[in-house]
């Protein structure tokens, strides 16, 4: 089920010893974490549900505790600090959800490739691990509303001297990307004028653009928040114009999965996300892990 996740997903190779991983990522998040807390201008949380829309609450009687699934190689979203805990965006969105509903949840990783079954065998009931709502996904669970969205957007140096991410601005220049993925089939659909620079991985694409070997740079948009907060980027760069959200090519958005056909969990669920997005607690779980956002 690895093609059900989110595209920031490709930046993360799986493989490599637990131990050292979580090594890494304690090494890699931990600074980052220390540079939003220092961000000055945060941007404002997107917005995935109506506020001024009357919720009702549902029937929570047959719920009495939710087992939540997550990985813990996907930073912000989820990660494991060095003590073994589990951390992350996902993680505080889910506890967030528990205690608007008042109900005992745990949370439990799990190898991303392995959740989807977990979730049908009765491992667990709800998967918060940036599982991308899909047609093919659809046939094993059930999703959420979307609580985040996967766009696509440009980066450009600091010093650039272009006035927009326009396929006539960019005509001539030479745009980084991921090849054979949907940021290349984009790029080629509607900046057909521009020259593509396609590298084998993202980061790839992100190195040429700080060295100064591309005008810009079109990627997932999560994923380059996350690098523009952090220490990598070395304060090169910045979003340019967008964000670009045809769910052709950017797919509908990032859910919490349930089994088929727990239609309770799944309305409880949606209930506890649209009323903390409603409490302002969602911008402020936003804010906290993207400053630098990616809308």
């Amino acid at each position: 089920m690895k093609s059900t996740k989110a595209p920031i997903a490709s930046a993360w190779q799986k493989g490599a010893a637990l131990a050292s991983r979580r090594l890494a990522l304690a090494l890699i998040v931990a600074p980052l974490l220390t540079a939003f807390a220092q961000a000055a201008e945060p941007a404002p949380a997107p917005s995935f549900w109506d506020p001024g829309r009357k919720l009702e609450k549902p029937d929570l009687s047959t719920i009495k505790q939710i087992r939540f699934l997550t990985e813990d190689d996907y930073p912000p979203f989820d990660f494991a600090l060095p003590d073994g805990t589990v951390a992350g965006f996902n993680v505080d969105l889910a506890r967030a959800l528990c205690e608007e509903l008042e109900v005992v949840c745990t949370i439990q990783r799990r190898r991303f490739d392995l959740i989807v079954a977990a979730l049908e065998e009765g491992a667990g009931d709800a998967a918060v691990a940036s599982m991308a709502v899909s047609d093919a996904a659809r046939k094993a669970v059930d999703f959420t509303a979307p609580y985040y969205t996967t766009p696509g957007r440009f980066v450009i140096r600091k010093d650039s001297l272009l006035p927009a991410a326009t396929p006539s601005a960019l005509a001539d220049r030479t745009i980084a990307v991921a090849e054979g993925g949907a940021h290349e089939a984009f790029l080629k659909t509607f900046f057909p004028k521009a020259t593509l620079a396609t590298f084998p991985t993202a980061q790839q694409a992100r190195a040429a653009l700080k060295e100064g070997r591309a005008h810009a740079m079109f990627g997932d948009a999560i994923t380059l928040a996350f690098w523009l907060n952090g220490q990598e980027a070395g304060e090169c760069c910045r979003f340019m114009d967008g964000p670009f959200t045809d769910p052709r090519f950017f797919g509908d958005g990032v859910g919490i999965a349930v089994r088929k056909n727990n239609v309770a969990l799944r309305r409880a669920l949606d209930y506890a996300l649209a009323r903390i997005a409603q409490k302002g607690v969602y911008s402020e779980l936003y804010l906290k892990y993207f400053p630098i956002g990616p809308y």
